[in-house]
């Protein structure tokens, strides 16, 4: 019984900590907002859906304009990934039901862009980097997975610059999205063996 109790209260112990940690960095990041720092960041996170939707669009036209099916295919899979991660994000944001920080700690964190009610994980950060992803496993040249990694962490930070998440939110946010693009990867793998008969490089 004592030791459930400890346990109980070391457990409790690290959560706090954890939740401390979580807030204090958030200030130091949040505190940090210049004018023309604002400008930036917000441009970062105006670019989410323009950049992680005009992907997938350009691959595809361009695949129909000239006839390359790995053109297509990848559009269809970016396009799988980003309603993956919507879905499972959506899903996760209305399970914890946590509170923005902004909303938690008015005195303390300013929001300088529009936000939702919901705010782990970070919805803007998992569609970032599911694109990132996506694209990085289709055309694994360092000129695409360094830019796209580069654009997906600077609408990670963003979005604490601007107020609107915590840091813990935005680590959710990119392990989320990382991990469905990579599952939806060995999907369209595996679909693109059992329904293609030319062969198509992954």
């Amino acid at each position: 019984m004592k030791i459930r109790i400890l346990l109980t209260v070391f457990l409790f112990s690290i959560s706090v900590s954890a939740q401390n940690g979580d807030i204090d960095l958030l200030k130091k990041i949040n505190g940090s907002y210049t004018p023309n720092g604002g400008k930036i960041m917000l441009f970062a996170t105006n670019s989410d859906n323009p950049v992680s939707l005009g992907l997938p669009t350009g691959l595809l036209v361009t695949g129909l304009v000239t006839k390359n099916k790995k053109m297509v295919w990848n559009s269809a899979e970016m396009y799988s990934s980003a309603i993956f991660n919507g879905l499972i994000t959506t899903g996760v944001k209305f399970a914890f039901r946590r509170d923005r920080p902004f909303v938690t700690y008015p005195n303390d964190i300013v929001k300088h862009t529009k936000a939702g009610s919901l705010s782990f994980p970070s919805g803007h950060t998992s569609m970032a980097f599911a694109t990132a992803t996506a694209i990085s496993l289709e055309y694994p040249k360092w000129y695409i997975i360094a830019p796209a990694y580069l654009w997906a962490s600077s609408v990670g930070y963003s979005r604490m610059y601007l107020g609107v998440h915590y840091p813990t939110d935005v680590l959710a946010g990119a392990i989320i999205g990382s991990a469905t693009s990579l599952g939806t990867h060995y999907l369209f793998k595996y679909l693109k063996k059992k329904y293609t008969k030319d062969e198509v490089k992954i």
